[in-house]
């Protein structure tokens, strides 16, 4: 058995700035059973890649048509050299009816957003049109789910439907090891909610004297800067760097604004053994079993829960053995999904 994976045009299949979804991809890919059938399809400008089976395409000048077209059509060309039986394409549903004059094997359509948000799936005929010629979708949460299925029942179209959720590995952590930090990961703007952590932190520091703040992201198109002498902004890192950070924070904070589909820090935060606190949005919840969730998403509620965990120090303790006791989504456990899922298109 051949499985092509076709990722989403300019999703960075590199560790210089890596996508979510290539994250995803390469990490479960490496536990996977297929993995010596699988080739890995994208762009990126980047020379290092983060999986040896992945094919660069390349654009040709037909400027008539548009990136979509063009990028499907360059697929074609290069899958026709590996002759895949299942054709695995993530988060770009509108590529379905792109590939239809084209691909006539099976196909599994992964979802990491708002279904209800993206480019062919907005509408409820463009959704019904995925269930009756996807032979598999994918969502990355209940919530996701939820969304997707809007006006539509999903009891005709229930063996067309999984829930695969991101994954993380699960190291070694030792809680006597870990320091009085408290994180932040992730895109630094309203919509993560950095400008309620920014504020909430600096009150936060100004009181507690021996904690400190550290801050990993970055975000060109909005001005918010948060400076104390105990709070560091780390910018962009490569997830493992994030990751072996991560296990000696105590406290990581994701109080998006938006419904996250799901959430990879607190995800990656459970699995290192931190108190995590989130907003009550969208597949958060789904992320992390121990999570503190935020009852109103403000400046003060953050602080207040924070400082909270700060001074009871007990607790702090428990929350932080139950994340990571709680955690299952390791990498060889959702490979073992998706192998299923591939498993179960291809009888």
């Amino acid at each position: 058995m051949k499985i092509s994976i076709l990722l989403p045009y300019k999703e960075n299949f590199s560790p210089n700035y890596a996508g979510s979804i290539s994250l995803f991809i390469s990490q479960t890919v490496k536990k996977s059973k297929y993995l010596k059938s699988i080739k890995i399809f994208g762009s990126t400008d980047y020379k290092k890649i983060l999986l040896n089976n992945y094919i660069n395409i390349k654009l040709n000048s037909k400027f008539y048509e548009s990136t979509s077209k063009r990028f499907i059509k360059n697929f074609i060309l290069k899958d026709k050299k590996n002759q895949s039986d299942l054709l695995e394409i993530h988060n770009r549903p509108h590529y379905i009816r792109l590939l239809s004059k084209y691909y006539k094997n099976k196909i599994i359509l992964y979802f990491h957003n708002n279904p209800l948000e993206m480019k062919g799936s907005k509408s409820l005929k463009e959704r019904i049109y995925l269930l009756e010629n996807v032979d598999k979708i994918v969502f990355n949460s209940k919530w996701s789910k939820q969304k997707f299925f809007t006006n539509i029942s999903n009891k005709k179209y229930i063996k067309n439907i999984s829930i695969c959720y991101q994954s993380s590995d699960k190291p070694k952590i030792n809680f006597i090891q870990k320091k009085k930090i408290i994180s932040f990961v992730g895109k630094l703007n309203k919509s993560k909610g950095y400008d309620l952590f920014g504020k909430a932190i600096i009150q936060i520091l100004d009181k507690h004297k021996e904690w400190k703040g550290v801050v990993f992201g970055d975000e060109p198109r909005e001005d918010l800067f948060f400076d104390h002498s105990r709070l560091k902004i780390m910018g962009f890192k490569d997830n493992n760097f994030i990751l072996n950070y991560l296990k000696k924070v105590s406290i990581s904070v994701v109080c998006s604004r938006w419904n996250e589909p799901f959430g990879r820090s607190s995800l990656e935060a459970s699995s290192r053994g931190s108190a995590v606190i989130i907003s009550n949005k969208g597949g958060l919840p789904e992320t992390c079993k121990s999570a503190i969730k935020l009852k109103v998403l403000s400046v003060k509620c953050i602080y207040n829960e924070i400082d909270k965990l700060i001074q009871n120090k007990k607790n702090l303790l428990k929350i932080q053995k139950e994340n990571y006791t709680n955690f299952n989504y390791t990498h060889s456990y959702i490979s073992k999904v998706i192998d299923s899922i591939r498993g179960s298109v291809l009888k």
